[in-house]
C-alpha cells in the first residue's frame, strides 16, 4: 500500500488570525473576512444541524458559514461581564481600560504581554492558538499555557479555573456517551458554550445569569460591525448576519437556515441559542489533519502506518478496543518496518524532527501492551488511550488529583479526606456541592484546586457532577460512559471520586502543561508519573485508583522510547 501524500504544514485553508496581536487588514481594503489560521486538513469536516458530518460546501479553503461566524463569536471579547460593567449604555464603545487579568500571559518561561490586553475575556483567552506567538509563546491547540487559567476578579475572591485547560481540537468528535469537560458537566458542545458564556469564567456570578443572558444579546443586536473584530468578518453587525439574507452578506458568510435568527425580534434566549449552535459549529470543525480516507494524516506515526500498510482506523462497526488489538499485532508482525524521516514530511511549528524510527516502534510497542500480556514494558496506555483519537473519552481516576493534594499536605492525606455519601452530599448541596444558580453560596470545596492554606479542600471532578441534581442534563451520558446504565447512583458515586475524563494524546507538543493539575510540564514527566502511581496503585497506595493503572509496568529504560512516540503524534496545527 503506497503512502498518502502528506501536505506541507502550513498549506490549505487560512492564515494567521493574530487578530488582537497587530495584524489586522484595514477594512478598506476588502469588504471580505481576512481567511484565518490554518487548519491543517484536506478536507474541512464540521456538524451539521442534524449532527450528521459534512464537507464544506464552499471547498476544501473556505469555512462553512456557520463556522465562519461561529469563529467570530469565538473571540468576541463583549460578552464578558468586565465589559458590561465598564462600557456604559453603548456596546459599540471601546472600553477604557481592558480587565486586568488579560494584561499579561501565564507560560512555563514566564510573563508575556497578553494577546488581548486592553479587552475583555473571550473564549480564545483560555484557548490559544497563534495568537502569543509574536509574544514569544508556541502555537497552541486551542488550550493554554498555565497550569490553570486565570479569571476576572470578583467579589467570591476566586482567580483561576478549577482544571488546566484542555485543548478543543479532537474534542467534539462523536463518541458513545458523549459529554465535555474534564467533569462531564455538559452533553453538548452547545451547552458548554452556553454555560461558559454564562458563568465565572467570564466574570459571571451565578446570581447574573439572566443579566448575562440578557447583556450577551445586547451586543448582538446593538453591534454595529465597525469594531476591528467584525472588520475582519465583512464588516457587518451580528443581527444582520443572524438574518441571513440581506444581500450585503458574502457567500461564505450567509448562514443555512438552520443557523439563522431574527435577532431584533427573538427573546434573549432565542439569541443566546443560536450564539451557542453557532459557537459549536466552530468547536465542531477543530480536527487534526484527516484525508480523503478518513484517517488522521498530519503526524509522523501516521505517516509510519501508511508507509507499512498499517491499519488507520477501525474497520466499519468495529470497536476501538478490537482495532487496537489488530493494530498490536500487525505491528508486532512487521519483519522489516520502514521508518519515517525528513523525506517523509517536516516540522514548521514543532521544535523537532519529523521521523518514526526505532525508538518510536519501541514506544508504540510498549504503548499498545497490557498488563495481562507482559509484566515488563507494558504501558497499557492503550486501556484508556484508545486509537486512532488516543482516548475512549471515560473517567478514570489516575492520581493526578492524589499526587496535587498529598504534595501540599502530606503522604497519605488525600485518602483519608472524609467524603460524604451520596444522600449526606445532595442533602447539603452548599457543603459541598459546586456553585450553581439553584445554590449560588455553595463552597465547592471539592472543586476547588489543593492549595497549602485551603485543607480538606481539592479536585474530585466527575464526583461534582455525578447524580447532582442541579445538573441533570449529562447524567444518561455519564452512566453510559461510565457503562453503569441501570446501577444506583448512590453505589455508583465512590468509584467517581477524583476521576476526570481521559484527555486525548494528539499535538501534545502544542499542549503541555499535563493532567488536568496542569503539573506536569512535559511529555517525560507524565510518563514518569504513571510509572510511579501503577506501582503505587499496585501496593495499594492510591485511593479509588483506576483498574487500568495496576496494568502499568514501566523501567526506565521504557520511559525515553514511550516519549518518542507520544511526541511522534504531534502535528503541525495552527
Amino acid at each position: 500500500m503506497p503512502p498518502r501524500p502528506r501536505r506541507l504544514a502550513l498549506l490549505a485553508v487560512f492564515c494567521s488570525v493574530a487578530v488582537f496581536a497587530g495584524s489586522l487588514r484595514p477594512a478598506a481594503q476588502s469588504a471580505r473576512r481576512v481567511p484565518r489560521h490554518t487548519r491543517h486538513r484536506l478536507k474541512p469536516l464540521v456538524h451539521g444541524a442534524t449532527g450528521g458530518v459534512r464537507s464544506s460546501a464552499a471547498g476544501d479553503d473556505t469555512d462553512p458559514p456557520e463556522v465562519a461566524v461561529g469563529e467570530r463569536l469565538f473571540l468576541e471579547t463583549r460578552f464578558a461581564q468586565f465589559f458590561a460593567a465598564h462600557v456604559g449604555s453603548d456596546v459599540n464603545r471601546r472600553l477604557a481600560t481592558g480587565d486586568p487579568v488579560l494584561d499579561t500571559l501565564e507560560t512555563a518561561s514566564g510573563l508575556l504581554r497578553g494577546p488581548f490586553a486592553g479587552k475583555s475575556v473571550n473564549c480564545r483567552s483560555c484557548h490559544f492558538v497563534d495568537d502569543a506567538t509574536a509574544m514569544g509563546a508556541r502555537v497552541n491547540t486551542y488550550g493554554d499555557y498555565t497550569t490553570r487559567s486565570r479569571v476576572p476578579e470578583r467579589e467570591d475572591g476566586e482567580t483561576r479555573t478549577p482544571r488546566n485547560s484542555p485543548p478543543l481540537v479532537n474534542a467534539t468528535l462523536p463518541r458513545t456517551g458523549f459529554v465535555l469537560h474534564f467533569d462531564g458537566e455538559f452533553p453538548s458542545a452547545e451547552s458548554l458554550v452556553r454555560g461558559t458564556l454564562l458563568g465565572r469564567n467570564f466574570g459571571w456570578m451565578p446570581t447574573e445569569t439572566a443579566t448575562a443572558r440578557a447583556h450577551i444579546a445586547r451586543v448582538v443586536r446593538e453591534d454595529d460591525g465597525t469594531d476591528e473584530l467584525a472588520r475582519q468578518y465583512a464588516g457587518l453587525p451580528y443581527w444582520v448576519l443572524l438574518q441571513g439574507t440581506d444581500p450585503r452578506i458574502p457567500s461564505d458568510l450567509r448562514l443555512p437556515e438552520a443557523y439563522r435568527a431574527d435577532a431584533l425580534r427573538s427573546d434573549d434566549d432565542a439569541v443566546l441559542d443560536v450564539v451557542a449552535r453557532l459557537v459549536a459549529a466552530y468547536l465542531h470543525s477543530l480536527v487534526f489533519a484527516q484525508g480523503e480516507d478518513g484517517c488522521f494524516d498530519g503526524s509522523p506515526y501516521d505517516a509510519f502506518l501508511a508507509k507499512n500498510g498499517l491499519p488507520c482506523a477501525p474497520d466499519a462497526g468495529e470497536p476501538a478496543s478490537a482495532y487496537a488489538k489488530r493494530l498490536k499485532a500487525a505491528v508486532d508482525g512487521l519483519a522489516a518496518p520502514l521508518y519515517v524521516g525528513p523525506g517523509d514530511g517536516s516540522f514548521e511549528l514543532q521544535d523537532q524532527p519529523f521521523k518514526f524510527g526505532r525508538d518510536e516502534l519501541q514506544g508504540l510497542r510498549v504503548f499498545l501492551t497490557g498488563g495481562d500480556e507482559a509484566r515488563s514494558s507494558a504501558g497499557n496506555c492503550v486501556a484508556c488511550h484508545t486509537p486512532p483519537v488516543f482516548t475512549d473519552f471515560s473517567f478514570h481516576n489516575t492520581g493526578a488529583t492524589q499526587e496535587e493534594y498529598d504534595a501540599l499536605h502530606g503522604t497519605g492525606a488525600f485518602a483519608s479526606l472524609p467524603l460524604p455519601d451520596l444522600a449526606t452530599r445532595n442533602a447539603q448541596p452548599d457543603a459541598y456541592l459546586p456553585p450553581s444558580a439553584a445554590h449560588p453560596a455553595a463552597l465547592g470545596i471539592f472543586r476547588r484546586p489543593a492549595a497549602r492554606e485551603r485543607p480538606g479542600q481539592t479536585d474530585l471532578g466527575l464526583w461534582n457532577v455525578w447524580a447532582n441534581p442541579s445538573i441533570p442534563a449529562p447524567q444518561a451520558a455519564i452512566a453510559e460512559a461510565l457503562g453503569v446504565s441501570g446501577r444506583s447512583a448512590a453505589e455508583v458515586l465512590p468509584r467517581t471520586a477524583a476521576a476526570f475524563k481521559t484527555p486525548a494524546l494528539r499535538g501534545l507538543g502544542q499542549s503541555a502543561p499535563y493532567f488536568h493539575t496542569g503539573r506536569m510540564a512535559s511529555v517525560e514527566q507524565a510518563v514518569q508519573f504513571y510509572a510511579l502511581f501503577s506501582q503505587k496503585a499496585r501496593l495499594g497506595r492510591v485511593f479509588n485508583a483506576a483498574p487500568e493503572i495496576q496494568g502499568i509496568f514501566l523501567s526506565t529504560a521504557d520511559v525515553a522510547p514511550l516519549v518518542a512516540f507520544l511526541e511522534a503524534l504531534d502535528e503541525d496545527y495552527q
